[in-house]
């Protein structure tokens, strides 16, 4: 498959999703790691491994096997792996045959006796300059990818990473939605509460967050649960 019909049928995929927030994602992603192993030449098991760079927590999302949770589990156990390395150092990272690539000893050891895979490709998933993970594709087979892998996989991992971003967005918008209306809500309680106008009850609440060292929605929320004396 070329490189412009691996974006055809993507956004073909992409376009029957019906977009409801975190199923559609989820959907979405799916929909690349499923695409991947039939498009990808030599993939036999793919999944999207999502990071967080602070605490190096890791969650495997829309495996293809369960060849593929338990392929991420060993790099999570281990710490190592062409999927970390991807996620934290480098935009792509390629294993030809995992039984002689000595980068990861202890990782090689044990995926060649726990699972079939033989090679991988991994390529890293990012929005904005920071780093979500990785989309990690594997073939029982070495030597399996080759420059044509890299080209149709490149397509599919920036699939994934606009439907991630797409997701945080929506998070964040959907989050300061809320925030709002909570705010809105005291608002509302201190204008009956003190017969005050809506600008006062802001500046009330604002003036609270100030002296306690507490973000205003914070203070928002302690103001409408909290019952009068």
């Amino acid at each position: 498959m070329s490189v412009h019909q691996a974006i055809a049928d993507l956004v073909r995929t992409m376009h029957a999703i019906p977009e409801t927030e975190r199923a559609a994602t989820d959907s979405v992603i799916e929909a690349i790691t499923v695409g991947a192993v039939d498009h990808v030449p030599g993939t036999d098991h793919a999944g999207v491994l999502l990071v967080d760079p602070k605490a190096r927590a890791y969650e495997t999302i829309a495996p293809t096997d369960e060849i593929m949770v338990h392929l991420d589990r060993l790099q999570q156990e281990t710490g190592q792996g062409p999927c970390v390395e991807a996620a934290f150092e480098h935009h792509m990272v390629r294993v030809d045959d995992i039984a002689t690539d000595p980068r990861w000893p202890a990782l090689s050891a044990r995926t060649l006796a726990e699972t079939p895979a033989r090679s991988s490709l991994s390529f890293q998933l990012f929005t904005h300059q920071a780093a979500l993970g990785a989309l990690n594709l594997f073939s029982d087979k070495p030597n399996a990818f080759d420059e044509e892998s890299v080209e149709v996989g490149l397509v599919y991992a920036t699939h994934a990473s606009l439907a991630l971003y797409r997701a945080r967005q929506q998070g964040d918008f959907r989050s300061a939605l809320a925030s709002r209306d909570l705010i809105g809500q005291a608002k509302g309680m201190l204008m009956e509460r003190f017969s005050i106008d809506a600008v006062a009850a802001f500046e009330l609440l604002r003036r609270l967050s100030q002296d306690t060292n507490t973000p205003l929605v914070d203070v928002a929320r302690q103001v409408t649960e909290t019952k009068p004396a």
